[in-house]
């Protein structure tokens, strides 16, 4: 059986080739095993299973609580309250007024979440400081500790305003790529970097600096 294709006469366009399919995108670090559909079952999963560690400082944890009990239930949203501790959890509610005594703990409870992590400010007094935006002791705004992705405002909000605010995240983190989120760090971070500014750690045993005091 011949499978020579026909000679193409005087006029007739030759029949066209094999046209190369352009090359998939790639997620992240892994780009050589996760095509760019997988990044949308990754962000479906994630962004329905999110655990929370709540960080209730003030009266706006009250309203958290209500939303997570069964008349508001954000539970049906794949919202898991009360992460057994920060290190199980992906998403921190930080409710209430965070002080310039607090902020130390709230950025440290931070850094021990592992990545993706996110933050939802829930309270004027979270956003900015609220009512006590000019005390000398409260700190204006989680977000000058702590990166923020949500804020909830209201003094204090309903709990249908956590449950919108719950559901712009989910949004987010469903159009949101990790490759684009982690791809330019060149290195994994030093254990220098992930430790806070804001808290100096104590003197190990002899040190100088306790030599010092026992000589005094």
């Amino acid at each position: 059986m011949d499978v020579t294709p026909p000679a193409t006469g005087q006029g007739q366009a030759p029949a066209p080739g094999p046209v190369a399919l352009p090359e998939p995108q790639r997620l992240g670090g892994l780009a050589r095993l996760a095509p760019a559909p997988m990044k949308v079952v990754l962000n479906w999963g994630r962004r329905y299973s999110l655990w929370v560690f709540n960080f209730g400082l003030a009266c706006c944890a009250i309203e958290f609580i209500a939303a997570s009990m069964a008349r508001h239930d954000f539970m049906r949203l794949g919202v898991i309250p009360f992460a057994p501790g920060p290190r199980q959890a992906d998403l921190m509610v930080v409710s209430g007024t965070v002080t310039d005594k607090m902020a130390p703990a709230v950025k440290r409870l931070h850094e021990q979440m592992p990545e993706p992590k996110y933050v939802i400010s829930f309270g004027a007094c979270s956003n900015c400081g609220g009512p006590y935006w000019d005390s000398y002791s409260v700190t204006k705004g989680v977000d000058q500790i702590i990166p923020v992705d949500v804020y909830v405002p209201g003094c204090p909000p309903r709990p249908e305003a956590l449950l919108q605010g719950i559901i712009k995240l989910q949004e987010k983190i469903a159009r949101e790529s990790l490759g684009e989120r982690y791809g330019h760090r060149a290195e994994r971070p030093s254990t220098a970097a992930l430790t806070s500014g804001l808290v100096t750690p104590p003197p190990a045993p002899g040190t100088a600096a306790e030599a010092g005091g026992e000589g005094r």
